[in-house]
């Protein structure tokens, strides 16, 4: 019997990461921000979000209407508020503020698809979204937090808590509360590019870190 090795195939070229976003070339963006070093994949879209420098999107997110930190990094197939129907109208369906789909009006509801808008999610600095998260509008994930994945997301998650589940709980914290602010409190994450570049080593131990530059 013999045997064919393949240590690669079919795959992209190595990337190096700029001022300007690197966006897949299947990426959807529609009404969008984006701040340097930020990276977003194959089969995303973004529709009227802020993603903030050094932040990453994965490949199959849809994001909508959400404003992601600095060194935010989120995995496959993550959904960021999702679009919802009015549970108060006596009808579900979208024909009430899509109604030129079904040639009902000229135009749909503005102000319906503006109050949408304002639901918005704000994801905080240095966070980490697992694969498969959802995470609901007005939805606020703090500074340090991680979403297990698959976890739906219905209320705000404390800074350097993990959540997971449905609906997601706290499950710990990464950091005691003293630690966490004291790390919160450096705010490493608005240093520039080359001090950061300088200190990188120092982010991987977090008692030489603290004892630098903890106010």
């Amino acid at each position: 019997m013999t045997h064919t090795t393949v240590s690669a195939y079919n795959l992209p070229p190595p990337v190096r990461l700029g001022i300007a976003p690197t966006l897949a070339a299947t990426t959807t963006v529609q009404d969008s921000k984006f701040g340097r070093y930020t990276q977003v994949g194959e089969q995303t879209r973004l529709d009227d979000c802020h993603l903030d420098d050094y932040a990453y999107v994965q490949h199959f997110c849809d994001l909508a209407s959400c404003d992601v930190g600095k060194f935010a990094n989120i995995a496959a197939m993550v959904r960021i508020n999702p679009g919802f129907h009015p549970l108060e109208y006596p009808t579900l369906h979208h024909m009430t503020y899509r109604p030129t789909l079904y040639g009902m009006a000229e135009a749909d509801d503005a102000d319906f698809f503006a109050w949408r808008r304002r639901q918005r999610v704000v994801i905080g600095h240095d966070t980490w979204i697992g694969h498969g998260v959802v995470i609901m509008p007005g939805v606020r994930i703090g500074n340090g937090a991680v979403v297990g994945s698959n976890a739906v997301v219905t209320k705000d998650v404390p800074p350097y808590a993990i959540v997971g589940g449905v609906a997601a709980k706290v499950i710990r914290y990464r950091f005691s509360r003293a630690i966490a602010q004291a790390v919160e409190a450096t705010a490493w994450w608005d240093w520039d590019h080359d001090t950061l570049t300088e200190r990188r080593h120092e982010l991987r131990d977090l008692r030489t870190f603290l004892a630098k530059y903890a106010p």
